[in-house]
């Protein structure tokens, strides 16, 4: 309940100062511009100011506060020398809630404060005016940033997963996203390519776009845990499967949940897949060890597939379009079915232990399974007969476990892949489980040969990312302080509170300990239909890996060199491409127009080819709301000719998506012809009139 000021120089005589009188603990302290006040923020809302005591104050002994001068020392030993008292104090005054966290940004004097009931304020110093309130989530928010220029604020709410970028002057959102708040379990690539729908253990299913990196929509139907998702090979249709019992179908045009399969008796699925045609969806449960086929058209139960004597862990049909279904289980069998033959005939294949994930060779003449002992089996599904094995146990493992007793190198127990994925071509195999490693297999002609292994996370917090343990974090009677559960000592009480069940934590690696520090592992691997990327659902979310570098990551730019000052100087340059890209980061039309009607005529194609594809659904957009306030046409008309000569393919393959976009150049260039013609007509009939 106190702060304390210390000085990182050494000053003669110095006596670190302390400040007291808060009721509770002080969440921040921050430094004027000028250095001559400071500002303590408490949990219970309270603000103080703190100033150089007044000379005439009753403690006679006081030394004056040294003269400002203009160098960083002089202010140090200013600051050093004060005698701080309090000068006022403040409160928040918001009922029934805590500060949770807090900035300050000293150049504009602008205190921000994020509120335990998700609600954020915005108090200007030292006056204490309130500018600004408003509730931004239904959870405290963890986290808070001010930009460089005090334009724009971060908030972080880490219980729902939860970034917000806001510009307080305008009152408008810069970005607004929310991913999965626990574990993201599964993941499945569109046909296209171009998005990917996850499921995730808090019963939500997202769709996120490649390009951006953004989630788009958000489907909030089931009310339990995702164990799988999968599309349609054709049609815009995702469907889900979750231990609430029900297989969803939704409509990825309509953005509506259209169909719900169920079971005659309730249970929980576990695996999912869909057939090649997309009129049949299958679901494996985990209690009743049974297959479930419906109809999509009519959402009936087609058929009941019974064989299994363990929970089904793995669906997949194949995609040569033969009728066959192979689920793997737990029960160390791997069953091919022909759903739709009059034979009811099915193959079993046995396995040397549990079976955690299945995946069929694109031409569907091989099957790729992975069992709970590292190994990953190959089958020639015509003959019936193993081909080939690769034992991964030893690729899989590394990172060390804070109670593993032995190194990471010797440490292969529960390694093992629960997820497999071919290439397009059939070449490579990709590999992910509960390690910090994804593994790609050349499979060749049955070679089983490491390609590389990718590392998906070093972030420390997480278990098994390191692979030698610290000593320094072992005490005294031996054990590892990272396993000491420290959840008591929360503040708030729902931070103490135990919510998972008894013997179980999410991201834990046996689930017979009672732990709460998650694991680094992916529990999802799928490749890109297009062959150029694959994507991990892991325990820090969505990878994508990409060859292509059009893919990267890059929605807005929020450097802190990136101000209109900078677009202009890069425009007096002449590099007419960065400054037009900068200026769409920044995102203001008067500097964005001001880039535009810069380029010369002569530049327009090159410029428009090398422009990355983000940027130009934006710039078609411009020039249609430019056309209609310009008397440029030409010069319009040639930047939207040029775009479409160098961008028309992928825009027409993702015509959906920019309709929008294309409808406004449509408005634009039909109100110009009508001016042209009503032009024309005006000339024919003067020229009549003179004639």
């Amino acid at each position: 309940m106190t702060a304390r000021l210390f000085t990182l120089d050494p000053v003669e005589g110095f006596r670190p100062k302390t400040f007291a009188g808060h009721k509770d603990a002080v969440l921040g302290a921050y430094f004027s511009a000028d250095g001559t006040t400071i500002y303590t923020v408490s949990r219970d809302g309270a603000v103080f100011t703190w100033k150089a005591k007044a000379s005439d104050d009753s403690d006679t002994d006081m030394e004056e506060p040294i003269a400002s001068t203009s160098n960083g020392t002089g202010m140090a030993s200013r600051i050093a020398n004060t005698r701080w008292g309090v000068h006022k104090r403040n409160y928040f005054n918001q009922a029934g809630t805590k500060v949770v966290c807090t900035t300050f940004h000293p150049s504009s004097n602008l205190l921000v404060v994020g509120f335990s009931t998700g609600i954020f304020g915005l108090w200007e110093m030292p006056a204490f005016s309130n500018i600004h309130t408003l509730s931004i989530s239904q959870e405290k928010i963890s986290s808070v940033a001010i930009n460089p220029s005090g334009e724009w604020l971060a908030f972080g709410a880490k219980k729902l997963g939860q970034l917000l970028v806001w510009e307080w002057q305008s009152e408008s959102y810069v970005l607004k996203q929310q991913g999965h708040f626990y574990d993201m379990n599964t993941l499945a690539y569109a046909p296209d390519g171009q998005t990917i729908a996850t499921g995730g253990d808090d019963g939500k299913v997202k769709v996120w776009s490649t390009h951006t990196g953004f989630c788009f929509v958000t489907f909030t139907e089931h009310s339990a845990p995702i164990s799988s998702v999968a599309f349609a090979k054709q049609g815009s249709v995702l469907f889900s499967a979750s231990l609430d019992g029900t297989v969803r179908a939704y409509d990825l045009i309509r953005y509506r949940n259209f169909r719900t399969f169920t079971s005659p008796s309730p249970v929980q699925f576990s695996s999912l897949a869909v057939d090649p045609s997309g009129e049949v969806v299958a679901a494996g449960s985990t209690d009743s060890f049974e297959v479930f086929l419906w109809s999509v058209q009519t959402g009936k139960l087609l058929d009941v597939l019974s064989g299994h004597e363990g929970p089904v862990s793995s669906l997949v049909f194949s995609p040569s379009g033969a009728n066959q279904l192979a689920s793997g289980s737990w029960d160390k069998t791997v069953h091919v079915w022909n759903v739709f033959g009059r034979s009811r005939a099915v193959e079993p294949l046995t396995v040397t232990s549990d079976v955690l994930a299945l995946a069929f060779r694109p031409d569907g003449k091989e099957l790729a399974t992975s069992t709970l002992d590292g190994q990953i089996t190959f089958f020639d599904i015509q003959e019936s007969k193993q081909t080939n094995v690769i034992d991964g146990r030893k690729d899989v493992s590394g990172g060390r476990k804070a109670d593993d007793r032995v190194s990471a190198a010797n440490s292969s127990s529960g390694k093992a892949y629960n997820s497999l994925a071919y290439t397009a071509d059939g070449r490579c195999l990709i590999a992910g489980g509960n390690s910090k490693y994804v593994v790609l297999y050349d499979v060749r002609e049955g070679e089983g040969v490491m390609v590389k292994k990718f590392q998906i996370s070093e972030n420390l917090s997480l278990d098994g990312t390191e692979e030698f343990l610290d000593s320094r974090k072992v005490n005294d009677a031996g054990i590892n302080t990272d396993l000491i559960d420290t959840r008591g000592d929360e503040s708030d009480l729902e931070d103490r509170l135990d919510v998972s069940l008894p013997g179980a934590s999410r991201g834990a690696g046996d689930m017979s300990i009672r732990r709460y520090r998650q694991e680094a592992r992916t529990k999802c691997v799928r490749f890109s239909p297009t062959g150029r990327a694959w994507a991990a659902a892991s325990t820090e979310g969505l990878l994508i890996y990409s060859l292509d570098d059009s893919v990267t990551f890059d929605p807005f730019d929020l450097s802190i060199d990136l101000t209109p000052q900078s677009v202009l100087e890069v425009l007096a340059t002449r590099e007419y491409l960065k400054a037009l890209v900068m200026a769409f980061r920044l995102n203001e039309k008067p500097l964005i127009q001001r880039v535009y009607e810069a380029v010369p005529r002569g530049d327009i194609r090159l410029v428009a080819r090398q422009l990355p594809f983000i940027y130009v659904p934006l710039l078609l957009r411009f020039v249609a709301e430019h056309l209609e306030q310009t008397p440029h046409l030409e010069f319009d008309l040639v930047w939207i000719n040029t775009l479409l000569m160098a961008h028309g393919r992928v825009l027409r393959d993702r015509s959906g998506e920019y309709a929008s976009v294309f409808r406004a150049l449509q408005k634009s260039l039909s109100d110009s012809e009508q001016s042209i013609s009503k032009l024309q007509v005006s000339f024919f009939i003067v020229m009549s009139f003179t004639s």
